[in-house]
């Protein structure tokens, strides 16, 4: 699907599809912003190639699982950016690479499914933006789309908390699994952020022709997404580091219980061995053991071995054994 949105000289805003190029073209004052998504390799490099893209952008942004970046060319900028598909407070996701070829005067997104801050820049404020510039797009784009990144990011702190409740009330294999699910999905989106937060920072050290920061306007916007990136690298590192936590708690609360049954089968243990002892001697069944003979021998073995079990017990006890 191509769909097209064009601002002319005189700010009036058109909507359509690949009709409104030709318009544009002849236009030197208007601003175009052409989506596609799901489109073939071949219609894409088609067009990319009718902007005079270079090729070697046009292979990154037909490279699957490249890494976010930016990177300036003659005449336009390319950001690689790894949009959402689907996500869920489990942090459950779907990423999707966009990429986005800025020029002077025109906007091209591609991406292989629906992309949902680019469907709300079309719908709500995207001509407005495009009367501005084509950069005010690129980057409310990127700015929306950290945003549905944030929300779920905030419906799991919730989903955190429960989860460290239960755990510190009964903690079980299934919750730890769990937690342990979280944290190699935050490790996941944790170099995700790393890498966009890096975008935003060369946007933000450098001057890049179609990103000028000398524009007020575009600065506070590089600055507004800035900003949003580098709270959801601080908070993906904050819960990474709550789940290491609740692991660490988990582990040494398991151990702990399970001194606590050791000590106890220790003194049963510590009990119990030297009336073994006595009862082996006794056991051996010697034709000579004087004991056999004396008529209150078993009594008198049975109150030493009662004495030496109380004893110990009371010894252990005062000591806070068990």
């Amino acid at each position: 699907m191509i769909r097209t949105l064009m601002v002319d000289a005189e700010g009036r805003t058109m909507a359509g599809g690949e009709e409104l190029i030709a318009r544009w073209r002849e236009s030197p004052d208007a601003r175009l912003w052409i989506d596609m998504q799901g489109e073939p390799v071949a219609r894409e490099r088609e067009m990319l190639e009718a902007f005079d893209c270079h090729p070697m952008a046009i292979d990154d942004a037909h490279r699957e699982r490249h890494p976010p970046k930016i990177e300036e060319f003659e005449g336009h900028t390319l950001i690689l950016y790894r949009g959402i598909s689907s996500f869920d407070a489990d942090l459950h996701y779907t990423p999707q690479q966009m990429a986005l070829f800025l020029g002077e005067r025109f906007l091209l997104t591609l991406h292989p499914g629906r992309a949902q801050s680019i469907d709300r820049l079309f719908e709500q404020e995207g001509t407005v933006l495009l009367q501005r510039s084509p950069e005010h797009v690129a980057l409310k784009i990127m700015y929306h789309s950290a945003g549905y990144y944030l929300d779920s990011l905030l419906e799991f702190e919730n989903a955190l908390s429960d989860l460290e409740d239960a755990l510190t009330l009964n903690g079980s294999d299934t919750l730890m699994r769990q937690v342990i699910g979280y944290r190699s999905r935050l490790v996941k989106m944790r170099r995700l952020f790393n890498y966009h937060l890096g975008i935003t920072q060369e946007l933000t050290a450098y001057d890049y022709s179609h990103l000028p920061r000398n524009v007020s306007e575009t600065l506070h916007a590089i600055n507004d997404v800035h900003e949003r990136f580098e709270r959801l690298l601080t908070l993906t590192q904050m819960y990474y580091e709550i789940c290491g936590d609740l692991v660490d708690g988990h582990i040494s609360l398991s151990s702990h219980q399970l001194n606590i049954t050791m000590r106890i089968l220790t003194v049963i243990t510590a009990v119990f061995v030297p009336l073994t002892f006595i009862a082996g001697i006794y056991g051996m069944n010697f034709v000579h053991m004087p004991e056999l003979e004396h008529p209150y021998g078993y009594f008198m073995v049975l109150g030493l071995m009662m004495s030496i079990g109380v004893g110990l017990a009371w010894l252990f006890r005062r000591k806070g054994w068990f």
